[in-house]
Formats: structure tokens, sequence, C-alpha cells
């Protein structure tokens, strides 16, 4: 029972985030909206850890399942890709540079503030 309480719960967040979207016309899409609402909703301890770590345990640990679809959708649709590899390479290559710079900075000021 408890494992379903945590899916509809995880679930629940996200329909709504999907509703929100829709309803308010938003530019960004709704699986988005749903996250940041349930990382607020643990941040203010709405919504406890505890109520949703077994479901999120299972699906973090069968993440790269999930980038599947992705893959096969990049292999179906070679053909529109081919021309523009190389722009799609120096994009891949810069946002790794900074994704990599920022998460750095993040840690080492993380670390900074646990000292204190």
């Amino acid at each position: 029972m408890k494992l379903f309480r945590e899916v509809i719960l995880i679930f629940g967040i996200y329909y709504i985030g999907e509703f929100l979207t829709t309803f308010l016309n938003l530019p960004i899409p709704g699986n988005l909206v749903g996250m940041l609402l349930l990382f607020l909703l643990l941040c203010c301890n709405v919504v406890k850890l505890k109520q949703v770590s077994t479901v999120s345990d299972f699906l973090l640990s069968h993440l790269s399942f999930f980038f599947i679809p992705a893959g096969v959708g990049l292999m179906s649709n070679f053909s529109l890709i081919a021309n523009a590899w190389f722009p799609i390479i120096i994009v891949c290559a810069i946002t790794t540079i900074i994704t990599m710079g920022v998460t750095g900075k993040v840690v080492q000021l993380i670390m900074k503030k646990g000292k204190k």
C-alpha cells in the first residue's frame, strides 16, 4: 500500500504540473513544472521525503531505462540530424563544459557553507 501511495503522490504532482502548464499556457513543459512543484513541496515540508523515497529510489536506480526512447528517436531520425552533426557536437561540448563548471562551483559553495 505504501508503494501505491508514493506512486499516486508522485504522478499526482506530475499531472498537476501538466494541468498548470496547459491551463496557464506556460511556455515550459508540464513535467518540469511538476518537478519544481515537488521540489518546493519537499523544501517546505508539505511532502516528507519518506513519503516518496521508495519509488523515487527505484526510478533513480533505473534511470538509464528512460533514455531508451530518446536514443531510438535519435536513431530513427538520423537522416534529419546528419546534416547538422558538427553544430550538435559543438553545442554538446560547450554545454558539458558549462555544466561541469557550474556543478564544481556549486559543490565548492556547499562545502564552504558546510565548514561554517
